[in-house]
């Protein structure tokens, strides 16, 4: 489209870049629309949060697009926390929107899946209680894997999800103990917002949420996906 044409846009300031992520196989990128998170979703990490097992409600919160970072990264520690904490978790990508999915259909809505960190500053997560934008969505917050397709993936409700650090394992469980699971979450979160192509839901973290420090090395991997690598250099205040 031109800049003469009726429906161009003219910005006063040059537009922020696509977020995106990558995809396997491929130099194509899953664009990012939207980043929705789930909070306390396996039973091992509620009770070592301070809670119990109970079918709560579902815990939502948001991370911005450009948290996003990209395997092999290494990323600066973040300011203004002395207690940065990892959290694996199960990326679902969506393909497809919709609002009111009922769980039955909710996975015609999955492009593909990824692995990835929902980092989050726990001192002050801790002092002031759920979590909430400076906490959870700060800058760099959410390293990736590279998606699979649905089509090479196929759908995931079961599998090993675990995190290296230094090369010792600090988070293992399986797939199959998320407390909601993936139709549930989608169903659930759609009756709040309408989901669109692009958007990308962190399914929760298994037990052995713990902290980081620079010169760490994490892999992170969910069974029949691309693994994630990250490293976390000098702190940039």
């Amino acid at each position: 489209m031109s800049a003469t044409t009726p429906d161009a846009k003219t910005y006063v300031i040059p537009p922020p870049p696509q977020a995106s992520i990558a995809v396997h196989g491929t130099d194509a990128r899953f664009p990012v629309r939207r980043v929705y998170c789930i909070g306390r979703n396996y039973a091992a990490h509620v009770a070592e949060m301070g809670g119990d097992a109970e079918r709560d409600p579902p815990i939502f919160f948001q991370k911005p697009a450009d948290a996003v970072v990209d395997s092999g990264t290494t990323i600066p520690y973040p300011s203004q926390t002395n207690n940065l904490h990892h959290e694996v978790e199960l990326v679902v990508a969506i393909g497809k929107g919709g609002s009111d999915i009922d769980e039955a259909s909710a996975l015609d809505h999955i492009w593909g899946y990824g692995v990835g960190l929902d980092l989050t500053r726990r001192d002050i997560q801790s002092r002031d209680g759920k979590p909430w934008e400076i906490a959870k969505a700060f800058d760099r917050s959410f390293p990736v894997g590279p998606l699979s397709p649905v089509s090479e993936a196929g759908h995931l409700d079961k599998g090993r999800i675990w995190l290296t650090v230094n090369d010792k394992v600090v988070q293992e469980s399986d797939l199959d103990q998320l407390i909601w699971t993936i139709p549930e979450i989608i169903a659930r979160l759609s009756a709040f917002f309408t989901l669109a192509p692009g958007d990308v839901i962190l399914t929760g973290t298994p037990h052995g949420v713990g902290p980081l420090v620079p010169g760490d090395t994490l892999v992170a991997g969910v069974d029949g996906l691309e693994p994630l690598t990250l490293a976390i250099g000098e702190r940039r205040d």
